[in-house]
């Protein structure tokens, strides 16, 4: 038999408790799915596995809860109903089960327990015990079942949307903060509005379900599409799974990248900078720039900064919103910027939404932005050269 996960050798154990209790020969936890009933744990005299399935239609637990045959059975001969079921002509002669009943009301599955031998003394005290076990089942079971649920609702949005080549991507300018002139873009992901998600979150869903690296090149995908399109260079998200993954080198090998500033963010971990540089050094020598983004945001991108020596420093929209009045976010703007100059990395601050911010951080010696102040993500076809240092409408 198959090595157990922690959660079924738990209810296994269980199971054990219930069978030796009640002196019978099989216990287990079932779940009814459609026309099926799975018998997902077994503990049994008899050489019987986990995963063994049975029509549900013709099962006991079926039986008893639409009321044909009783909770439990001390003889099952006494039941016509029961005799004429596929497991009593198997040689089953007592038999007791009760709902497995999870936090919300919803009714998983059920746990049971058969004897090949009818039992007199079973009895309306046995079923509570079992009913105390099947609660205990329960607890240890419903993290998986919410875990699936969860897997299968990200399923159900993610997998068309992949299907029809991911999301869509917009672009957001990155200007010079002196004068308004456009030097690049961040490739942004868009998703269903209905949703009610931002990208960040998509992300860490597909990531539960091992589908992040297939979204995030897809997201790729699209923002590499807008490159014939527009002028200067275009800035993409990557993470460092993504980045490891045979797939995501394999595709950034083939742009321009002396068009290409590749995005690592603060909330990614990173647990081997040596293989990082390692797989950045080709791309990084053909002509790719390196930013590390969110910083300022946490203790991470300060280590990503150390680590990797980046081409760009990307202020976390924390520290850029409000400088213009906060004398601490000056002081820390201002640090960054001696940090990104110790290492020849230019700046760009995110997240710029007043003029005054921006003024105030031209006054830090921050080259670049980004930020509604100039225009929200566009289509390609909406980017423009140039913009006025004035909120744009948009």
């Amino acid at each position: 038999m198959p090595e157990r996960s922690e959660t079924a050798q738990q209810v296994a154990d269980l199971l054990h408790t219930a069978r030796q209790s009640l002196g019978m020969g099989l216990a287990f936890l079932s779940r009814m799915e459609g026309a099926v009933q799975h018998l997902e744990v077994i503990d049994s005299v008899l050489p019987l596995n986990d995963g063994m399935t049975q029509p549900r239609a013709t099962s006991f637990c079926q039986a008893i809860a639409d009321g044909v045959l009783p909770p439990v059975i001390a003889d099952v001969t006494r039941f016509p109903a029961a005799m004429r079921l596929p497991a009593a002509e198997q040689g089953i002669r007592s038999y007791i089960s009760v709902p497995v009943e999870l936090s919300d009301g919803t009714v998983y599955g059920t746990f049971c327990s058969a004897g090949l031998e009818a039992d007199p003394g079973l009895a309306e005290r046995d079923r509570v015990l079992l009913e105390v076990l099947a609660h205990a089942a329960a607890v240890i079971i419903e993290p998986d079942v919410v875990r699936r649920r969860r897997n299968a609702e990200i399923e159900s949005r993610l997998r068309p949307l992949l299907d029809r080549h991911g999301p869509v991507v917009l672009l957001q300018p990155i200007v010079e903060l002196a004068g308004g002139r456009r030097v690049g873009a961040e490739a942004l992901s868009r998703f269903p509005h209905e949703w009610h998600q931002p990208p960040d979150e998509v992300f860490a869903d597909a990531d539960l379900i091992g589908e992040r690296e297939n979204l995030e090149l897809a997201a790729l995908r699209g923002a590499a599409d807008h490159l014939p399109h527009v002028t200067g260079y275009i800035a993409m998200n990557i993470s460092a799974a993504t980045l490891y993954a045979p797939g995501g080198v394999e595709f950034l090998t083939r742009l321009p990248l002396e068009r290409i500033v590749l995005e690592l963010s603060e909330h990614d971990p990173i647990d081997d900078y040596e293989r990082l540089r390692a797989v950045l050094a080709p791309l990084r020598a053909a002509g790719m720039r390196l930013a590390i983004d969110d910083v300022g945001a946490g203790y991470s991108s300060l280590r990503h900064i150390v680590a990797t020596g980046p081409d760009v420093i990307k202020l976390d929209r924390s520290i850029v919103s409000g400088v213009a009045d906060d004398a601490v976010l000056a002081v820390v703007v201002h640090a960054l910027v001696e940090l990104a100059g110790a290492v020849g990395a230019a700046v760009v601050a995110e997240g710029i939404e007043t003029a005054a911010d921006a003024a105030a951080l031209v006054g830090q010696g921050v080259g670049l932005g980004q930020g509604w102040l100039f225009d929200r993500a566009v289509t390609a076809a909406d980017l423009r050269d140039g913009y006025a240092l004035a909120p744009s409408g948009r």
